[in-house]
């Protein structure tokens, strides 16, 4: 499904990119690399010049002279350590500053990112129980049509119809309902397989999209969810549903593929119009919890 890009914001607009942040991960490498380097190369250099003091001295027998030149040698490595002190000192405070303005960016990053996943959530998601909403579906559907029709693969399209949802939110409450529809909608999810999509039309309308589907995994589909009892405040509801599937054709439409699985939706429907009748009106029956 293609990513739905939320609308830009003031956020947005100053929020730190990764090349950025890249970037300057590695310029601290770089100056971290420059610190030791510079490190090693003050040692050596102090050590070079202690020695070209102290060496002169050494080759002359005298004390005097001995002792002027180690004076001067310990007053040149004690500025060289002082000059180099305030260096180190200076560039790890830089190197601190540095890290505290990619944490900064990067704590900046992740909430646009958590921003970003919100309202993606909004636009493709229903909100009451997680699936795909229509407008998402549809979109996929007609990017599934595109891919049957190219590979030449089979589609099939599930169409699901809780029954007597209306007379549930009259008799428990729309919370029992609510409740109704996030069960189901997770039993669904879990009947599908990964590539499948799972879709909540509207309603107590759900719709199942289904690559590469033979008839007989469709019924073990609706087997998966055949049996469903969600519990509400001490009862359990028997979750019943009407169900329709068909097949792609070759050079349909989104809207001839739907309209054919809701002709085969209502068929069901009606042929079990006689048994929800004996069950008060297709209503889901109240158990108490033993």
């Amino acid at each position: 499904m293609a990513e739905i890009t939320p609308s830009p914001s003031a956020e947005e607009a100053v929020k730190p990119r990764p090349e950025a942040l890249r970037a300057d991960l590695q310029r601290l490498d770089r100056r971290q690399w420059w610190l030791w380097s510079s490190v090693v190369l003050v040692l050596i250099l102090m050590t070079i010049g202690v020695a070209s003091f102290a060496f002169p001295a050494l080759l002359s027998r005298e004390e005097w002279t001995y002792s002027f030149y180690l004076n001067q040698a310990v007053r040149s490595l004690v500025g060289i350590v002082l000059v180099f002190s305030v260096y180190l000192v200076y560039q790890q405070h830089q190197i601190i500053r540095m890290r505290n303005q990619l944490a900064d960016q990067i704590h900046s990053l992740a909430k646009v990112q958590d921003l970003t996943n919100e309202v993606y959530k909004l636009a493709a998601l229903d909100p009451l129980t997680g699936l795909y909403n229509r407008r998402s579906g549809e979109q996929r559907l007609t990017e599934e049509i595109s891919r049957a029709m190219r590979y030449r693969r089979p589609l099939t399209i599930l169409l699901l119809d809780l029954d007597g949802l209306k007379q549930t939110n009259d008799n428990l409450g729309h919370a029992a309902g609510d409740a109704i529809l996030r069960g189901f909608a997770e039993r669904l999810q879990k009947a599908i397989r990964g590539s499948d999509l799972a879709v909540r039309l509207g309603g107590d309308e759900f719709m199942a999209l289904l690559p590469e589907c033979r008839t007989d995994e469709v019924r073990h589909v609706i087997n998966r969810i055949e049996g469903l009892q969600i519990e509400f405040e001490g009862t359990k509801i028997s979750c019943r549903f009407s169900r329709g599937w068909t097949d792609y054709r070759p050079g349909e439409t989104a809207d001839e593929l739907m309209k054919r699985a809701d002709e085969a939706l209502y068929a069901n429907k009606r042929a079990g119009k006689q048994e929800a009748q004996v069950s008060s009106s297709s209503s889901p029956v109240p158990q108490s919890v033993h």
